[in-house]
């Protein structure tokens, strides 16, 4: 009866992140963020994988739990940076980045079988952006606002080959929201509001392994597949007086997006007997991503049903090395570093997402008393400026992204029974 009602909670819990689930400015648009402590120990948690969030990080690691364990929580991010547009018909101008906080949520459930078999399930986002300009910015042609949603349902069975070595295997089930994508589109009549949402669901599988043969090391290397999503949805245009009733007419949209495939690998070292270190790196199959072909049930104008915009994103590497102290029996200190490698080339970025490579410093505390535990993380994350070279076919003007910054503060909490 207990079991049904853990069951119940965790299934009620996945309903809320959802029904919440935020959208961020993220590295490309994917989401690393699965749990406070995760957040600061990064690479390190793959090998570690000692708590509920090993699901998302390394789900191999979940047969180091022994009964039931349960995790929730989310991550806030406040993300701030300005674009420069250089030769507007109105000179030069900087804009920023509207600021919002935004949020990440994370739901987790374990259970352990048998003295082999553990299953473990896990509702989170790994991709999201959200970017809003006023509405008639200088770079309104390319975009005024963005928004991406996901929600990643992941049902994962591990099984334990022996003291040292475990494995996993799970299907990813995901929802994808392309929402809110705005932009304005100039006519002789005056500018068109062009406003489009689509969503979709797709599926992929998750493979992981880990092993500790002695106390003081750990090693984990986790694999999510590529999704790929038919996204189906609606185009709606606010048209100037004066067009003619042929232009721009809202219509059904469709397109195809394969998410990229990710790698996480990680090491951990005991090097003293309350202080370990570990680190490593995330790869993601950012290539993938070479162009945005949308199709419009209708042509939006005589002759053309279609817009494309040519992407050819490249791989990405994200390196973390942190620090995990137990100060005392109840409070655990975390301090990391980490750098993120934007997979944007110079001739295709854009201001739906105007990334760069970024430094990340974060600072944690893990308190625990029995049953319970509580993550608390503050990152602060520096945007490396970059150069926008002119684009005027696509509303791109010369200029640059100048540096930014954000701020993160994740917060988990965990039952064990």
């Amino acid at each position: 009866m207990r079991r049904k009602s853990l069951l119940w909670i965790i299934l009620s819990a996945s309903l809320v992140v959802l029904m919440s689930a935020g959208s961020v400015f993220a590295a490309g648009f994917a989401l690393y963020e699965g749990g406070a402590r995760g957040l600061v120990l990064g690479a390190g948690m793959t090998a570690a994988a000692d708590d509920a969030s090993a699901v998302f990080y390394n789900p191999a690691g979940i047969t180091q739990l022994k009964g039931i364990h349960t995790m929730f929580g989310a991550t806030f991010i406040n993300p701030n940076y300005n674009v420069v547009t250089e030769g507007t018909p109105t000179g030069d101008q900087e804009t920023g980045l509207k600021s919002y906080w935004h949020t990440i949520p994370h739901a987790y459930y374990t259970q352990q079988f048998s003295d082999r078999i553990w299953f473990g399930l896990g509702v989170f986002s790994r991709f999201g952006l959200e970017t809003e300009y006023p509405e008639n910015w200088a770079g309104r042609y390319s975009s005024y606002h963005g928004q991406v949603q996901s929600i990643e349902i992941n049902p994962n069975v591990a099984y334990k080959i022996n003291s040292a070595l475990s494995v996993a295997g799970g299907l990813n089930i995901t929802y994808f929201n392309f929402n809110h994508y705005q932009r304005k589109v100039p006519t002789g009549a005056g500018d068109v509001d062009a406003s489009l949402e689509a969503d979709a669901w797709g599926w992929g599988f998750n493979l992981a392994a880990h092993y500790k043969p002695v106390d003081w090391f750990s090693a984990g290397i986790s694999y999510r597949s590529r999704v790929s999503q038919h996204l189906e949805g609606d185009a709606d245009f606010t048209k100037p007086p004066g067009l003619p009733a042929a232009f721009f007419n809202d219509t059904g949209v469709n397109g195809d997006l394969r998410l990229p495939d990710m790698v996480f690998a990680g090491v951990n070292f005991k090097a003293l007997k309350n202080l370990s270190i570990g680190g490593g790196v995330y790869w993601t199959n950012w290539s993938t991503y070479d162009k945005l072909l949308i199709r419009y049930d209708d042509d939006i104008i005589p002759g053309t049903n279609e817009s494309k915009a040519i992407k050819h994103w490249e791989d990405t590497f994200r390196y973390m090395i942190g620090v995990e102290w137990n100060a005392t029996p109840w409070m655990d200190v975390r301090a990391s570093y980490t750098y993120d490698e934007c997979p944007i080339p110079d001739q295709s970025i854009d201001y739906l997402l105007p990334d760069s490579d970024r430094h990340q410093f974060a600072f944690g505390l893990g308190f625990h008393k029995g049953p319970w535990l509580c993550d608390v993380t503050y990152m602060y994350l520096m945007i490396t400026g970059r150069d926008i070279q002119a684009r005027p076919a696509e509303g791109i003007y010369g200029g640059e992204v100048k540096d930014g910054y954000a701020h993160l503060i994740g917060v988990s909490l965990g039952y064990k029974f």
